[in-house]
């Protein structure tokens, strides 16, 4: 016999079903959820200019390169995606304010206290410079300086003013180069002492000179300068045309005593060995050399006499002998 219709029992069982249907529902959608923030929060892509530094449970893990990653999900690991071949930039004394063929500059008054320095020789110089850098550490530049960029400014400007503190006014404005080296080497031991993790790609001094105010002065002393420095190079050039030719004329005359000095030694020690040579002889043939002396002595004299004409006192009628166009000038 068929028992009577029981709506109650009916409702019991539809809920009994529904009620199984919800835990599987429930634990399905809970399943989908976790599957969802662990994939979502998990996947990640470092791009080709950065490294992905890891942290897990706040504490440093490890790094990535470019590609497709995964980690832990938001909770158990952090990801910081760091740009390490972006070359970026700080500016000292102005700021940018349109870049392009014709860049457009802000040098306000605001920026006044960061370029103006004193040189060595005591005179106030504005400096403008700039500093583009890079990261090269992405760990020492997320966890070791809490301030990286302040940091960089501060010490730049440190190092710059040291630099210019040791030279003169005229050196800044001519030195620029010179100055721009030295402060990326100086910039750099310093950033890598305080473990920034930054690279000093470049230092470049846009501009150097002198405070407006003084700028009529400082151009009447560079005028004076110029002046001093042409009087001095025509000097030189006198110089140059004077000494070298005293120094010649003095050569020549030394030169010249030189050879007389040596000459004189010369017949003086010819003279002397002829004197020794001819007492010799004359020590072994008294007579001999005494003639050949004389005969010698006459040799040379008599033929600086010219025409000599002896006349006997007892001669007579001698003019008519005598031809005295022909030997005129005789005696």
């Amino acid at each position: 016999m068929q028992e009577p219709f029981d709506p109650n029992d009916l409702i019991r069982r539809v809920q009994g079903r529904f009620r199984g249907h919800r835990r599987f529902t429930l634990g399905v959608l809970a399943l989908i959820v976790v599957g969802g923030w662990i994939f979502f929060t998990g996947l990640y892509t470092v791009s080709a200019d950065e490294i992905a530094v890891i942290q897990r449970f706040g504490k440093y893990h490890r790094q990535r390169g470019p590609g497709l990653r995964f980690k832990w999900p938001d909770g158990i690991e952090k990801r910081t995606n760091v740009k390490v071949k972006e070359v970026k930039k700080e500016e000292f004394g102005f700021r940018t304010l349109k870049s392009g063929v014709q860049t457009q500059y802000d040098r306000g008054d605001k920026y006044v206290g960061e370029s103006l320095v004193l040189t060595g020789d005591l005179n106030c110089a504005v400096v403008e410079w700039l500093v583009q850098y890079q990261i090269n550490d992405p760990v020492k530049y997320l966890f070791k300086v809490r301030d990286v960029e302040g940091t960089l400014r501060d010490l730049s400007e440190a190092s710059m003013r040291e630099i210019i503190g040791d030279r003169s006014i005229n050196e800044v404005i001519t030195e620029r180069l010179e100055i721009a080296d030295k402060a990326k080497v100086d910039l750099q031991e310093l950033l890598a002492a305080a473990n920034t993790g930054l690279r000093v790609v470049n230092v470049e001094l846009k501009n150097t000179n002198v405070p407006p105010p003084v700028q009529p002065s400082f151009n009447e002393v560079n005028q004076a300068l110029q002046e001093k420095e042409r009087m001095i190079y025509e000097a030189r050039e006198d110089y140059n045309k004077a000494i070298p030719a005293a120094r010649g004329e003095a050569q020549r005359t030394i030169r010249a005593a030189e050879g007389y000095a040596v000459d004189r030694t010369n017949k003086a020690k010819g003279d002397s060995a002829r004197f020794v040579s001819l007492h010799n002889s004359y020590r072994t043939a008294k007579d001999v050399t005494r003639r050949r002396m004389y005969l010698e002595a006459l040799s040379e004299v008599l033929p600086r006499l010219g025409n000599k004409y002896i006349v006997d006192s007892d001669q007579k009628n001698l003019v008519p002998l005598l031809n005295m166009q022909k030997t005129g000038g005789g005696q």
